[in-house]
């Protein structure tokens, strides 16, 4: 493969040839850009967004060259979206609500909280991190050169391990195989181990696979996909191979323009041994940097608030992309599709019609149990600091930071523990660890839009079901005629849309209707979008999404540092009071429903929950 050398002493790379995604590294500018932003806010955000993509899909690289050829004197649709995902992604928008919530936008930066957590003291930092400044990330493209010489690198620190094996290098191939990595690409794998490059291809290829829509040549994109893969050993010195992964990296680009990626799968307590380093020696200077990293995002507030102080005196706040797989799930995307483009649904979000709403998930395997939860992370620093309350704020429409503000303190009774029974014979990890694998709990979010209405999470493993949805239920209809012909449920008579991801994706909406017949009786229907059976394609998988995301510099799934500070503050009260009670969690067979108090908590709280779960 010419322009990818496998050794050091390998010749400069030849020029790149222009590829199907390569106009997503150039940004272009506009004054029409900022005002079309401010103007209508995350409709038009994810409208452009939807755009762009299409477009480039599409055009590919003749899309860049009619823009080139028009100049700036007019900006398509498509291009001012590209200005706007790279720079003014939602999160950095504060969208305005009114007591009726409709909504209105006005430019601004969140960066109150990141800028509060740069100025504070360093107590606990990196002992390195005061030696250097935070490098600014330099822009996509230099005037010295045209897009198509620009130069993408993606090195995955901790290439050897499951994380990087079984979803990271699988996505990549699956985005340089559907035309998304541009031509001019160079993947590299970092780790401890001794391997050469042809030992990191052999473990990784066994992974590699095209899905069922994408089987058209796969063979040969497979080879070409391992022929720009390469390994650097990072020995024993972070610095040392840093600078090593460096001097490969520099050989590919040469004098191009260079952007790099760097994904970090490792484990929280070698992140900033490998970040530290990784910013003073492997960070380009012809190009964008950017770094993803992985949750739990801390073990406390405390630790947490540390980790983001050294981060931030390494890296600017645009760099960092705080990777949760299960935002990247479709059915976080249609929170908004869903409400935006149906009118029957945009005035329906707000305490007047939403009677309850829950956030579901659950997963049947104990695999990841044994190492990550009775490691002491646990349920609720693992799944709910980030998915669980990311999905509420999502769902609520507002700006992230202030949604978490606003969640009002979760009292210990309005929460139910639960552990899954060890099947190992090992009862003595369960004497002396009381770290959860279930968690059930009522939070309620104090403004003027959701105050009063429950938001009823449930998450757990080793449960009897893969499940992942967000249930809303709707209030009754006010005087209802029809109640009578309920019976004495009057449950049944209520209004529910529900967003599934798991076990297969679908959209269900469950609605009142007569029963044929020359009686009067009533039935509660579902009404249901399958994907298996309305659209002939694979869904990506989510590592996909959230890695097209950073390519494009689009942070609106990825956590700020700010929101994991306050999402930090929602859940450091409730810990505390778990460990200072030493609150028992009731134990649950795997397979199970989990504990059974969880349906008292939610009769509690007037939350109805599906009997199949």
């Amino acid at each position: 493969m010419a322009g990818f050398p496998a050794a050091p002493s390998a010749a400069p790379a030849p020029p790149f040839l222009p590829s199907l995604a390569a106009s997503r590294f150039t940004p272009v500018a506009g004054p029409a850009a900022s005002f079309r932003m401010e103007a209508c806010g995350l409709r038009c955000w994810t409208a452009a967004k939807l755009k762009l993509r299409k477009a480039l899909k599409r055009h590919g690289w003749h899309l860049q060259k009619n823009i080139n050829a028009r100049g700036n004197d007019k900006i398509p649709d498509y291009s001012e979206a590209a200005l706007l995902t790279e720079n003014r992604t939602h999160r950095s928008m504060h969208l305005v609500y009114d007591s009726a919530g409709e909504m209105t936008s006005t430019s601004s930066d969140t960066s109150d909280s990141s800028t509060v957590q740069k100025n504070s003291g360093h107590q606990g930092s990196h002992p390195s991190e005061t030696q250097s400044p935070v490098r600014k990330e330099e822009p996509a493209v230099s005037s010295g050169h045209s897009d198509s010489e620009s130069s993408l690198c993606i090195a995955v620190i901790g290439a050897t391990g499951e994380l990087a094996r079984n979803k990271v290098f699988p996505a990549l191939f699956a985005l340089y195989y559907s035309g998304f990595l541009p031509q001019n690409v160079a993947i590299f794998g970092y780790s401890r181990k001794k391997l050469t490059d042809e030992g990191l291809r052999s473990i990784i290829e066994e992974n590699l696979t095209c899905r069922v829509d994408h089987h058209e040549n796969c063979d040969d994109k497979l080879n070409e996909f391992l022929k720009r893969t390469s390994y650097i050993d990072a020995g024993h010195d972070n610095k040392e191979g840093m600078s090593r992964l460096n001097y490969r990296m520099a050989q590919i680009e040469g004098t191009h323009v260079a952007n790099r990626i760097f994904y970090l799968a490792v484990p929280q307590e070698a992140l900033l041994d490998v970040a530290i380093p990784l910013a003073d020696s492997a960070q380009t200077r012809k190009g964008w940097n950017r770094i993803i990293i992985e949750k739990p995002f801390g073990f406390t507030g405390l630790s947490s608030h540390r980790v983001t102080q050294s981060l931030l005196s390494r890296f600017e706040e645009k760099q960092i992309y705080r990777i949760d797989h299960l935002l990247g799930k479709d059915l976080i995307e249609n929170l908004t599709v869903l409400r935006f483009s149906n009118l029957v649904f945009e005035p329906l979000w707000s305490r007047t019609y939403i009677r309850n709403v829950q956030v579901i998930f659950s997963e049947e395997t104990a695999t990841e149990i044994q190492g990550r939860y009775f490691g002491n992370y646990g349920i609720i620093r693992d799944i709910v600091h980030s998915h669980i309350l990311q999905t509420i704020v999502l769902f609520a429409m507002e700006p992230p930071v202030k949604v978490l503000r606003s969640i009002r303190k979760v009292n210990l009774e309005d929460v139910v523990l639960g552990q899954l029974k060890d099947t190992s014979g090992k009862v003595d990890r369960y004497s002396k660890s009381m770290t959860p694998t279930y968690l059930a709990a009522a939070m309620y979010i104090d403004n003027a839009r959701w105050d009063g209405i429950p938001f009823f999470i449930k998450t757990g493993m080793g449960l009897m079901k893969n499940r992942a949805e967000i249930r809303i239920q709707f209030r009754h209809v006010p005087g209802n005629i029809y109640r009578e012909r309920f019976g004495h449920d009057i449950d049944l008579d209520t209004n529910e849309l529900v967003l599934r991801d798991q076990p297969e994706e679908a959209i269900l909406l469950k609605v009142n209707n007569k029963v044929p017949g020359l009686g009067l009786q009533l039935d509660a229907s579902e009404l249901n979008l399958l994907y298996r059976d309305k659209y002939n394609t694979e869904v990506p998988d989510s590592y996909e999404h959230l890695l097209l995301d950073v390519l494009d510099g689009d942070s609106h799934l990825f956590m700020r540092s700010d929101e994991v500070a306050a999402a930090w503050n929602v859940l450091t009260p409730i810990i505390h009071e778990i460990d200072q009670n030493r609150v028992a969690p009731e134990l649950y067979e795997a397979g199970d429903r989990g504990p059974i108090n969880a349906y008292y908590l939610a009769a509690k709280h007037g939350v109805r929950l599906d009997d199949e779960w």
